[in-house]
């Protein structure tokens, strides 16, 4: 199969001919302009493409989906680590990139593949709700629907998903840490108590590196604030 030679006996060859895809990728998610010599984004993109090259298997789907899922991580997991002043949006465009052409576009198996990872995750993610007494109705009804609430509460969350002590009460207690939350992102208490099943959810997402294609399915974009 020419896709496993490429990754594994033409595996620079391979990566060199994909940075248009890695760079359309990172660029789509930071919604910037990125440049190789001077971003680290790209930096933070590229080995995570490799580590795809590595890690992927047939049954994960298709290649570049799982690479793309792979990349959105590592960029979701270095702003977590790195930045002092996220910004995190959700993005209601396609996020089919239209350098993936028809070449690479997915097969039956490659669907069935990634739902079945899709689906593995839900129910983990859903076992955990559980343990603290939600549930994706309880959810549905606890979620704003005004874009910009929803954003805010994504960097929020984000923020707080940095925070050891705040992971720590939040998995000890089964509740946040409200008072804390809003001391340390400057936000109102009512916001944060109208929404704080809705937070919580957000932070066990963002916190665990387990729920990748939950996190990719989210369509979340990361960033600094200028």
């Amino acid at each position: 199969m020419k896709l496993n030679e490429d990754l594994n006996t033409n595996r620079n060859d391979f990566i060199e001919k994909s940075k248009k895809f890695i760079h359309a990728v990172t660029a789509k998610i930071c919604k910037k302009n990125l440049q190789w010599e001077n971003d680290d984004e790209l930096s933070i993109a590229l080995i995570a493409f490799n580590k795809a090259c590595e890690s992927y298997i047939e049954d994960k789907g298709n290649f570049f989906s799982y690479s793309k899922v792979l990349i959105k991580n590592s960029l979701i997991d270095y702003f977590r680590k790195n930045s002092n002043n996220p910004y995190l949006t959700f993005d209601d465009e396609n996020s089919q990139l239209e350098y993936i052409d028809n070449k690479n576009s997915l097969t039956n198996y490659e669907i069935e593949q990634e739902n079945l990872r899709r689906s593995e995750e839900i129910i983990a993610f859903n076992n955990e709700l559980q343990k603290y007494n939600l549930s994706f109705e309880v959810l549905a009804s606890s979620s704003p629907t005004h874009r910009d609430t929803k954003d805010k509460l994504l960097t929020l969350a984000f923020i707080c998903s940095k925070e050891s002590s705040i992971l720590e009460y939040i998995h000890k207690s089964k509740m946040i840490p409200v008072k804390q939350i809003c001391i340390l992102t400057n936000s109102n208490r009512k916001l944060i108590e109208k929404w704080r099943r809705y937070i919580l959810a957000l932070i066990l997402i963002l916190s665990n590196e387990e729920y990748a294609y939950i996190r990719s399915y989210l369509n979340i974009k990361v960033g600094e604030k200028d």
